[in-house]
């Protein structure tokens, strides 16, 4: 090896053990990486911003705000609740939703597709009385494998269709990926619900468990204790009887900023005082008026003390708030909003709520006026977990937005106009007619995915102006030598899609497209099957909560722990193998 290829490959491994990790966002992990390229001249600075102006960039961020005007404008919103009812049969369920989830992921961003509709499938599992686990996993599987019928309803497609545009001459239309998408969607989506959700732990199945996830009873949250508090003089010992009759426990206290160690039992309580209570929102709010406690902000007078409501939401990995706390990012001074509590599946935490680094996934409780919580939770990247009336639908303006988006996709497909363009058509008539307001133009873009891709481009780059991917290609078909074409495929395949479940999916797009081309090229055979092979993998990750965005959005809320999503992710990534190769070979001969 050349010590160019060296460095790249060591570079290469410097991301995939900080994403792996993940202490360190993504986008961070891969602008320091194109800065350490730019910096030992694996990257020309000519080229260094290059990955920003790049059409798959351009394309994804418009995706997003084309999929927040579907939403703004109530279409999606009116399918879902005419077709959803919790009287029906759970299979009967989940195969609905799982089957709406697939195709409106077709027809936008997956992320997106799911987020409008966990709130709806949690609602219906309150009213049927069960645990939303048992559908949740399901709605996200389905999300995933549904963007893969088109070119914008995953990254991965968009990076693959403009680098075969870049590599061969001409990048893949709307509907190429359709073919071998829509055959891996339909028999996943009939596993993940006639099958799939059975083999989730027993834990998860019961109604209980769907109880305690609508309760959230395990939120650690804290109070504070105001002078004339009937709790003050106390030991936290003594409050076990009163806590009990509110259906809370008191797990620990905290003073001048500091949690006491242990569960401080024996420590008397005194004004000023936090207790850390552990607690669903109804026991909370009964407690404070039984022990004379209020919550934390409250008493401090920014918040009010009048139209104060309690509002549910998730952690998104693309959050102001994730890797932050809210003292850091001052969320209660900043944005007139206390949190509460934090659930975080199951787990106890032992630190001070408000210093807490939160986490994807991690299930908030916040305390606000209405219209400050509408505001922050859209500020902040945050997902609501009930359909609480905090966006304005404009339903009068549901068909104008199907017509917009329609139209765009229509000439895009034609080859009229050049997609890009097409949606950047559709995104201001939207934000014109006031379909997505203009300062939701910019909130509704995944900012995170947004550096990702910019940075990973120009190291894609890189590794083929190096000459890294024909080693790596070289390595695969070596590894193969004597099988055919079909059997390096299905290796590609294999090893794409273990790579994404560990890693972020547009970042395994960028780095196994060029050995895909590579590899054929040194095959002697057609490019496109293992492109495909890449686009089908590199979004198939569910073999973990890290590995696709949708599946940490579903962790907290369903209560899954790390290991619950290999059982039902393994047998489908094995399903998708054994589908997709065949009809890859089919619909695009070698």
């Amino acid at each position: 090896m050349t010590t160019d290829q060296t460095t790249l490959f060591a570079l290469l491994a410097f991301v995939f053990v900080f994403l792996i990790w993940g202490r360190w966002r993504y986008d961070l992990v891969a602008f320091v990486a194109l800065l350490i390229a730019l910096l030992t001249g694996l990257v020309p600075k000519e080229l260094a911003f290059s990955g920003f102006g790049h059409p798959a960039t351009v394309i994804i961020a418009l995706v997003l705000i084309v999929s927040r005007g579907l939403s703004n404008s109530g279409a999606i919103e009116l399918v879902a609740r005419y077709l959803v009812d919790s009287s029906r049969k759970l299979a009967t369920h989940i195969t609905i939703m799982s089957g709406l989830a697939a195709a409106l992921s077709a027809l936008m961003n997956n992320v997106a597709a799911l987020a409008l509709l966990m709130p709806v499938d949690m609602q219906a599992a309150k009213k049927a009385g069960r645990s939303p686990s048992l559908s949740l996993m399901p709605l996200s599987f389905a999300s995933i494998l549904g963007g893969m019928i088109t070119l914008i309803g995953t990254p991965p497609n968009i990076v693959i269709a403009e680098f075969r545009g870049v590599a061969l001459g001409e990048p893949y239309r709307m509907f190429d990926f359709a073919p071998v998408g829509l055959a891996c969607a339909i028999v996943g989506v009939a596993y993940v619900a006639l099958i799939g959700w059975r083999l989730l732990p027993a834990e998860r199945k019961s109604a209980d468990a769907g109880e305690e996830l609508f309760e959230l009873a395990d939120y650690v949250a804290e109070v504070s204790v105001p002078e004339g508090s009937a709790v003050i003089g106390k030991q936290v010992r003594d409050l076990d009887e009163l806590a009990g009759k509110s259906d809370i426990e008191v797990i620990g206290l905290v003073r001048r900023g500091k949690r006491k160690s242990g569960l401080a039992r024996s420590v008397e309580i005194k004004a000023g005082d936090v207790l850390v209570v552990e607690a669903s929102p109804d026991s909370l709010e009964e407690a404070l008026g039984n022990m004379g406690l209020e919550y934390v902000g409250k008493g401090e007078g920014i918040l009010g003390r009048d139209d104060l409501i309690l509002s549910e939401a998730v952690v998104q990995g693309s959050s102001r708030l994730a890797g932050r706390s809210a003292m850091s990012l001052r969320l209660l001074y900043r944005y007139q909003v206390a949190l509460v509590g934090v659930s975080r599946g199951g787990k106890r935490i032992n630190q001070n709520i408000r210093k807490l680094i939160l986490q994807p996934g991690d299930v908030l409780l916040l305390l606000g006026g209405d219209d400050r919580l509408s505001d922050t939770t859209l500020r902040l990247g945050l997902l609501p977990l009930a359909d609480r009336g905090q966006r304005v639908i404009q339903r009068d303006k549901a068909w104008l937005a199907v017509a917009i988006f329609a139209t765009a996709i229509v000439i895009a497909s034609m080859g009229i106009v050049y997609l890009p363009v097409a949606l950047g058509c559709a995104t201001a008539l939207y934000v014109l007619l006031n379909i997505v307001p203009i300062r939701d133009v910019y909130t509704s873009i995944e900012w995170p995915v947004i550096v990702l891709l910019g940075s990973m481009i120009p190291i894609g780059g890189a590794l083929q102006s190096t000459g890294g991917t024909a080693l790596i290609a070289g390595g695969i078909v070596d590894l193969s030598v004597g099988f055919s074409p079909v059997v390096v495929l299905t290796l590609l395949v294999i090893v794409t899609m273990t790579l994404s479940d560990v890693m972020n999916n547009t970042a395994t797009a960028v780095i196994a497209a060029p050995i895909a081309v590579e590899i054929a090229t040194r095959l002697e055979v057609n490019p496109d099957p293992f492109l495909m092979g890449v686009a089908v993998a590199a979004s198939c990750a569910f073999l973990t909560p890290i590995g696709h965005k949708n599946n940490t959005l579903i962790m907290g809320p369903g209560g899954y722990r790390f290991g619950d999503y290999w059982r039902m992710g393994l047998p489908l990534e094995i399903l998708i193998i054994v589908v997709s190769v065949p009809a890859i070979v089919f619909f695009w001969p070698m």
